[in-house]
Order: C-alpha cells, then structure tokens, then sequence
C-alpha cells in the first residue's frame, strides 16, 4: 500500500529489502534521539532477515520525500489478545527526522500501520511511549490513543535471558 500526501509530497510505502540501509539509518536516528546508542546493534543484514527472511517477525513502513529521501519509519509486529481472543499489531519504533517534523508525517506512518490493523481484524494497535517525552504522548492523546500510566513495560535481555534459557536445577 503506497500513498502520497498531496500537501507535504510524501509517501509512506510498504518497506522493501532496498529500503533496509536506510531503516537502519532511521533506527540510529531514534537511538540518539532517545539517547540510547549505547544498546544499537541492528545492521542492514540482521534487519533484512527478520524483515525479509524466510520466517519474517515484522513489518515496517518507509516516508520517503518526494525527491527519494527517507523521512521516517514505522516497524510493527503481531501480538494477541486473549482477552479479546483476537491478535492485534504492536508498533515497536515510530520515528520522523527532525527536520520533517510537522509535515504530518508521523500522522501518516501511524495512521499506515492503525489502518492494517483495522484491515487486518485486529482488536487492539497498542505502542510504548518514554515517560519523558512529553511531545510523543501529547500527540498521540490527539489522535485519540489512551497512555495507560498502570502499565509498565517488562524486559529480560543479555545474561538474564540466557539464564531462562536454561534448564531448572530439580
């Protein structure tokens, strides 16, 4: 699915394995605005395979300007809801460069990946969001998304996910 918006002249594209360089670059991107290049590993080969390979676990979406450059990204995979006992779509990374903000592109990433979902059946699009960036959840609230403060994002990564990865002492 790929569409233009008429007044900013940008399109938002199903990613393609062309595009995976500059989804990397996007990726850099969000680490340093988040302040997170610290964890970067990603590269072109390793997102390629889990975008692309023969067992892909996720998707993502390209805006590109109208002259070809990469304005922002939006990468996404399925979930489920037992509550619901129907699957859903959870945005992983939204981002837009600086200098293509207010140009309505996150809007229009955002609204891409709302609209697979709704295609797609699914009962909930859900996301995380930083506690500190203000400007994140005040845009999301307008476009109608609930930030749920009850909710805490849990994480096991490195050493701590080998160990679940081992067998229990009996």
């Amino acid at each position: 699915m790929q569409s233009l918006s008429e007044s900013s002249r940008f399109s938002i594209a199903a990613a393609t394995p062309a595009d995976c360089a500059d989804l990397v670059a996007l990726i850099a991107g969000l680490a340093e605005y988040e302040q997170l290049t610290h964890l970067l590993e990603v590269t072109p080969a390793a997102l390629h395979e889990h975008l692309f390979g023969a067992q892909p676990s996720a998707e993502a979406a390209i805006a590109r300007d109208a002259d070809g450059s990469a304005l922002g990204f939006a990468l996404w995979f399925r979930n489920f809801s037992t509550f619901l006992g129907k699957p859903g779509l959870y945005l992983e990374d939204l981002f837009v460069v600086p200098a293509a903000r207010g140009r309505g592109v996150g809007k229009a990433l955002i609204g891409h990946v709302g609209a697979l979902a709704v295609e797609r059946g699914c009962g909930r699009f859900e996301w995380s969001v930083l506690d500190w960036n203000a400007s994140a959840i005040g845009f999301y609230e307008s476009l109608g998304a609930t930030v749920m403060p009850e909710w805490r994002i849990v994480r096991v990564t490195g050493a701590a996910l080998a160990a679940f990865g081992r067998p229990a002492a009996r």
